[in-house]
């Protein structure tokens, strides 16, 4: 079956001549998607997250707000929707789980933070963002990075909330492919794999992502 790679960007900057410029650079992650199967439907959904998206970053940048909320706020959105391989629409592991990552950093303070193989933060991302700034660390992973989450208060949901039939379907395919290939890792796919990401600048020249 012929497959094209789909990957979306969508960006907006602004200035005036009395302003610093502000811009906002999102994308949906990028994978293998026959575009002969794409629904329209789907495809305007996908458009219609990203432009929220877009527009809930750049609502804080216009406001004067920081491009790190800016970025947070951006992911949050993708984090949400079923679409995206993040959050609510994460693949699932070999085993049949949904384990999260996010990252973040901030080009002001020079400082990064990031949850790993999460599995009941409804969104890393703040998570990743609280090790940042709340922590002397990098880098929480698993029930460790969850401990933390829930005691500064982040929400939390069961597992089953990031279950959807769509990515169920993915791994039952791939497990099908894996049947008589003597490599087992989920490397081995040959599709292309990828999770969101956000870079955003505010107005006094501070960049995150």
């Amino acid at each position: 079956m012929q497959k094209t790679i789909l990957a979306t960007l969508l960006g907006l900057v602004m200035a005036s001549a009395a302003q610093s410029p502000i811009a906002i650079v999102i994308h949906g992650g990028a994978g293998r998607i026959d575009r002969k199967t794409l629904p329209p439907e789907r495809e305007k959904e996908y458009h219609t997250t990203l432009t929220n998206s877009l527009k809930a970053g750049h609502a804080i940048l216009k406001k004067g707000g920081s491009a790190l909320k800016a970025v947070e706020a951006a992911i949050v959105v993708m984090e949400d929707s079923p679409l995206f391989n993040a959050g609510k629409g994460a693949v699932f592991t070999s085993v049949g789980r949904n384990e999260m990552d996010a990252s973040i950093m901030d080009g002001r303070t020079l400082m990064a933070g990031a949850v790993g193989g999460v599995t009941v933060l409804k969104n890393p991302i703040l998570a990743a963002r609280a090790v940042m700034e709340k922590t002397p660390h990098v880098l929480l992973t698993n029930v460790g990075a969850e401990k933390f989450a829930k005691d500064i208060g982040l929400e939390t949901v069961k597992p089953d909330y990031f279950y959807t039939d769509r990515r169920w379907k993915q791994l039952q395919e791939w497990k099908a492919k894996q049947k008589n290939k003597k490599q087992s890792s989920l490397e081995t796919i040959q599709e292309y794999l990828g999770t969101v990401g956000c870079v955003a600048l505010d107005d006094k020249g501070n960049i995150a992502a």
